[in-house]
């Protein structure tokens, strides 16, 4: 049997599929089982455009023919799953018909004087995906995520990311002490206060901060910011979805580093 010859599970009782569904429908277990999931031909597409080897590339039964000439020499392993069973992998209303099982990367430091969006908090996986990709276009290349963050290879935020993630240095589980290495300017946003952020004159390297879909910042983040900014709404909204907000923050910069 060569690399490109798969194994096929039929099995919804196979344990190494139980496995798996646990870590494509649970955000935490990436960290138990130091692997992820990417379910769909997009991201694994991305993945492999960024030099990624997945341990094991999954593929509906129907779709395996026309999978095999593109698909089948990418990872050390196939495993063709019956259309049922990979219907029950995954949590989105269209399944995907194929995905990677990766090596969760190392964790790796905090850069110093890398241009960095610290996450305080931010819960919603969609919101937390959607700043990636943000951080991505606008040129910031390294995440720093609080502990509270909702993790940042779970199967939502990679879905919602897009591929962003590996073009990213992702950094999690810090305490707010531990960004004291980042030696770049930090800003946060408010909602009431602060300086009109299109008046700004914006430092680069900077850490944009933002934070809690609800509560905002915590004091103890907003006490090491450098400059505190707020964004126009003329429209009378109380408050922008943090992502919106993070892609106008992030864009602003990417205008001001540029000019």
């Amino acid at each position: 049997m060569t690399s490109a010859d798969p194994q096929f599970v039929t099995s919804a009782a196979n344990p190494w599929l139980k496995d798996l569904r646990r870590l494509a429908q649970d955000g935490t277990t990436y960290r138990k089982q130091g692997r992820i999931w990417l379910e769909g031909d997009h991201l694994c597409r991305a993945a492999v455009e960024r030099g990624v080897k997945p341990e094991v590339a999954v593929f509906a039964e129907s779709f395996w023919p026309m999978a095999v000439t593109e698909w089948s020499g990418q990872a050390v392993k196939n495993v063709v799953v019956a259309d049922a069973l990979f219907a029950g992998l995954s949590a989105l209303g269209s399944p995907g018909r194929m995905g990677f099982v990766l090596e969760l990367p190392q964790a790796p430091a905090l850069q110093p004087g890398q241009a960095t969006v610290i996450l305080d908090r931010v819960q919603d996986a969609g919101n937390v995906g959607a700043i990636l990709r943000s951080a991505a276009a606008f040129g910031f290349r390294q995440i720093a995520a609080l502990t509270g963050t909702a993790g940042l290879w779970s199967p939502k935020v990679l879905r919602a990311g897009m591929g962003a993630h590996f073009g990213l240095r992702l950094v999690e589980g810090l305490e707010p002490a531990q960004l004291e290495p980042l030696e770049v300017p930090v800003i946060v946003t408010s909602s009431h206060q602060g300086e009109l952020l299109h008046k700004q004159q914006l430092p680069w390297p900077c850490a944009w901060a933002l934070g809690h879909e609800g509560q905002g910042v915590s004091p103890e983040i907003a006490r090491r910011a450098q400059l505190s900014v707020r964004i126009a709404q003329p429209g009378g909204e109380e408050s922008l979805n943090v992502a919106s907000a993070a892609a106008i923050c992030l864009h602003a910069s990417a205008i001001a580093r540029s000019i």
